[in-house]
């Protein structure tokens, strides 16, 4: 077997790390890790929006990171399979630049058999027009709609479908953000200077997918369009208008791709699940 490149003795596949993967594991994986199946409930109440309009110029990738492979399948590809595996989505949104919607669909899309029916739309300036340009796509008839990095391939139905059950449990909240505990300690920082250190007991680290009801995410939308308000997530969206917003504690390894060290990890968390998968 190949020996496995260590990043810090060989700091060039921060640059090139797929070259942290042998051949040999690469192949085992995506043999492997095919296991979810698409389905979709007879009268499906949500719709899915996926975010995948990002230029990923961090990454340093050309073309951006949503097509970048991992055990042989693009990162977007395992985001939007996970979503397929949960019956309640009756429909994928992904969100991509538009002058590159056939691209994203003939590789990231069209080679695999998705159950539900997957259209796109187009990519605003800023994630949050291009949430609102994903939600112009969705119709009435859904009642809840979750939204989802594209580039958070890890996330599994389970959770997906958990966060929407929690909302659907709740008649008296809005939406459902998963999120995990922070585990840093916090510092407040004025000009270079630590003036506090607040209990983290009280912060989470928001993630996606988060999930909300269908009217009030259409209200908070047209309500930041008219005041021109930005917000840092969806949830923020709502919160402003005194939205209920609930908490659903997910897993640290829902890791986003940004930059080519989180590669390194989601190949990690790969071969995690391969060899877990393989013990049983």
């Amino acid at each position: 077997m190949a020996k496995t490149i260590d990043p810090v003795f060989s700091p060039q596949v921060l640059k090139r790390p797929e070259l942290a993967l042998d051949d040999l594991d690469f192949d085992a994986l995506s043999q492997s890790m095919g296991g979810l199946k698409g389905k979709m409930d007879e009268n499906p109440k949500t719709a899915a929006i996926i975010l995948a309009g990002g230029t990923g110029e961090r990454f340093g990738k050309e073309g951006g990171k949503q097509l970048v492979e991992i055990a042989g399948k693009p990162i977007l590809t395992w985001s939007a399979e996970a979503f397929d595996a949960v019956g309640d989505i009756g429909l994928i949104v992904i969100v991509c630049p538009e002058d590159r919607e056939d691209e994203y669909l003939k590789r990231a899309v069209d080679p695999f058999p998705f159950v539900t029916p997957v259209v796109v739309a187009p990519s605003g300036p800023s994630r949050q027009e291009s949430a609102f340009s994903g939600l112009e796509c969705v119709p009435d008839e859904f009642e809840y709609v979750v939204l989802h990095d594209g580039a958070r391939p890890l996330i599994s139905p389970d959770l997906i479908l958990h966060a929407i059950n929690v909302l659907k449990g709740n008649i008296d909240c809005d939406g459902a953000v998963v999120a995990h505990p922070a585990v840093d300690t916090l510092k407040v920082v004025e000009n270079g200077v630590i003036v506090g250190t607040p209990d983290r007991r009280v912060f989470w680290n928001a993630q996606t997918p988060q999930v909300f009801r269908s009217g009030i995410y259409r209200r908070a939308h047209a309500s930041a369009l008219s005041d021109g308000f930005m917000g840092t997530d969806d949830s923020s969206l709502i919160e402003r208008l005194g939205g209920r917003v609930l908490v659903v504690e997910g897993k640290r390894d829902n890791i986003k791709l940004t930059v080519p060290e989180d590669y390194l990890l989601l190949a990690a968390a790969v071969r995690s699940m391969y060899m877990r998968d393989a013990e049983q």
